[in-house]
């Protein structure tokens, strides 16, 4: 007899435990679907918008407050599928010692992104490698990496709550790379309930250390309906430097072709 009720006692302790394994589970399960959704909602609307052309001031702070200036031009071309990323191409135009240094990008999904940077002063084109895209692009706070990062399936995502940032309601999200070799263990997004657009982004390192935080400021929506911030401000909160990319000119539908995102193109600004 004590066998038996402690034989239905053991199977129902354990009908309770897994009930409450598959409780959390499916709550986990649903906080990932709408972390997703609020993703791909806010990525979803600035879609369509072809191809664009923009000028950008980089201004790099050390620790001490001083500042140096480097003025560039990027170029981006839309890939319709969220399966493939955009390409885009940097080019500095000052100072003299660094002009016409240029990034070429090829966004993946999970594979490597694709990357070549042409060095003037070397007279030669570098790929960069796919284990050292956390490095710092041109001594700024912004690793290779944060250029190519923006595609939604990247990541997978857990919705955290809800957050003021600044005069804003924003949802947060946790992200959490999907692609190898990347120098973040995850990221939080803070994405506003209003038009859906990214307010903040902190980086975690591999150490889990909050290392930098990155602020959208100054946005505009243009005719096409896309918003864009005119205003990256970047921190990196372990070194004390920050770096501001500020936008301006933009240009949607130029006519850019794959042709003119080619690696060739490398070799022409020689």
């Amino acid at each position: 007899m004590k066998n038996t009720l402690a034989w239905r006692l053991s199977q129902t302790l354990l009908i309770v435990f897994l009930s409450l394994i598959h409780v959390t589970w499916a709550e986990d399960l649903s906080l990932q679907e709408k972390g997703f959704n609020i993703a791909a909602r806010s990525d979803r609307s600035d879609r369509g918008f072809g191809d664009s052309v923009v000028e950008l001031k980089m201004v790099l702070r050390n620790a001490n407050g001083l500042e140096s200036i480097r003025l560039l031009s990027l170029k981006t071309l839309e890939i319709e599928s969220e399966e493939l990323g955009d390409k885009s191409l940097i080019i500095f135009d000052s100072p003299s010692d660094i002009k016409g240094t240029a990034l070429l990008s090829y966004a993946k999904i999970l594979d490597p992104d694709d990357q070549w940077l042409f060095l003037p002063a070397l007279k030669r084109v570098k790929r960069i490698s796919s284990v050292n895209k956390s490095g710092p692009f041109v001594g700024s706070e912004f690793a290779f990496e944060d250029f190519t990062s923006l595609e939604l399936n990247k990541y997978q995502y857990k919705y955290v709550g809800e957050e003021t940032c600044d005069e804003f309601i924003c949802d947060v999200i946790e992200r959490v790379p999907r692609y190898r070799h990347s120098g973040y263990t995850r990221q939080v997004a803070f994405i506003d309930k209003s038009v859906y657009q990214m307010r903040k982004l902190e980086f975690y390192d591999r150490g889990n250390a909050h290392l930098k935080s990155l602020k959208f400021k100054e946005y505009r929506q243009y005719d096409n309906g896309v918003w864009r911030a005119h205003l990256l401000y970047m921190v990196n909160h372990l070194k004390g430097k920050s770096t501001d990319l500020i936008y301006s000119n933009y240009q949607f539908s130029t006519g850019l072709k794959d042709k003119d995102f080619q690696k060739g193109i490398l070799a022409r600004l020689r």
